[in-house]
């Protein structure tokens, strides 16, 4: 079933792909630096928003028939703060300041007020990054493979198949939306679900046994427990306000808004990665260039782009480049499709028709014997 690419993803061989040299060539200079101010002023964009949001909800009576009013509220709480979690993101890339004591606090900070382990999200992103779209060295949307061998492959595709034609597609999909959106994120965190082969069950808050200590070589480990200690002082933050402001207080106002936001990561990463026409690669047929241009960036409309500082939209080059900054992504990104058209790949289809289409067709892949 062939997306809003058209195939496009398909029909690109390792030797269309440029290399990163070229593409920096046609880069201007300025879209590598990182401006302390202008980024600082992006961060005071989002808690600005987000203050104001949470005084809209201080606005709001804490009563069962409010209910529908507090639903509609996480929504939209969520939506302005997944900013600050974009702002996290660029921290932990580089992509912040030139100053790096300033931006390991800020992500810090942000990254445990997220409920977020900073070092840890770190240490996992930056391998999602080099091998983006790698069957057995990917980390996250890393599909299941059909006779997958569990070593090199992730196994099951067979038996999810078969699961999905005896479910049916309405059913199978509402299902992969919830697992995906609502407890993907715990998930992944917790035990490293999504992730590839290569990791084992990793976790992380904990990066010894039981769990994997693959992800974590080094000092990692160090800072996995380092990241801990955020998370939690947030907690013990949150047990206060429990404490004097009551349960629901917290869970309104904090924690369903949360959620939100870990919906909105999910839809992101998932919708970055994964189309039904959009190959995972391995062996030879695998380059850190072409998995980023397996990226695919999408339509997220002005309004989202705004609070979401881009992330959507400009997620090619963010992969190719991950330390440019999210202000100067737009037009490198736009250079970027003027530069490479046949490699670049943007979906123009409605966000809800491909994360539905993505939900119900998106169950395994299998090898190309020919490859």
């Amino acid at each position: 079933m062939p997306s809003g690419l058209k195939g496009q993803a398909l029909n690109i061989s390792l030797d269309d792909i440029p290399s990163r040299s070229e593409v920096r060539s046609v880069l201007p200079k300025y879209c590598f630096s990182r401006q302390t101010q202008t980024s600082i002023s992006y961060l005071a964009l989002s808690v600005v928003i987000q203050f104001f949001v949470v005084l809209l909800g201080l606005s709001i009576p804490l009563t069962k028939s409010m209910t529908p009013v507090w639903f509609f509220y996480a929504l939209f709480s969520g939506t302005t703060a997944m900013g600050l979690w974009v702002i996290a993101h660029e921290c932990g890339h580089g992509a912040f300041s030139d100053n790096r004591k300033l931006q390991t606090v800020v992500g810090y900070v942000l990254h445990s007020f997220l409920l977020v382990p900073y070092f840890s999200w770190q240490r996992s992103h930056a391998v999602h990054h080099a091998f983006t779209n790698h069957v057995t060295d990917g980390e996250t949307h890393v599909p299941l493979v059909i006779f997958g061998d569990g070593e090199i492959e992730n196994p099951g595709g067979t038996k999810e198949m078969e699961s999905s034609l005896f479910l049916g597609k309405t059913i199978y999909g509402s299902m992969q939306l919830v697992l995906h959106l609502i407890f993907g994120w715990p998930a992944y965190l917790l035990a490293g679900k999504t992730g590839g082969p290569r990791y084992g069950t990793s976790n992380h808050f904990w990066p010894i046994a039981p769990f994997s200590k693959k992800l974590w070589p080094g000092i990692w480990s160090k800072r996995v427990w380092a990241s801990d200690w955020g998370i939690l002082f947030m907690f013990c933050l949150l047990f206060l306000w429990t404490i004097n402001f009551g349960i629901y207080s917290m869970i309104t106002l904090y924690l369903c808004p949360l959620i939100v936001v870990n919906v909105w990561l999910v839809i992101y990463t998932w919708l970055h990665h994964t189309d039904t026409d959009v190959p995972h690669l391995g062996g030879d047929e695998f380059s850190y260039m072409r998995g980023a241009f397996l990226s695919i960036d999408r339509p997220y409309g002005n309004i989202i782009n705004l609070l979401h500082h881009n992330i959507g939209s400009t997620h090619v080059i963010h992969h190719i480049e991950p330390t440019i900054p999210h202000y100067n992504a737009v037009i490198a990104t736009k250079i970027i499709k003027q530069s490479f058209p046949k490699v670049y790949l943007f979906n123009p289809s409605p966000i809800y028709k491909s994360l539905w289409r993505i939900a119900s067709n998106c169950v395994a892949v299998k090898k190309d014997k020919n490859k």
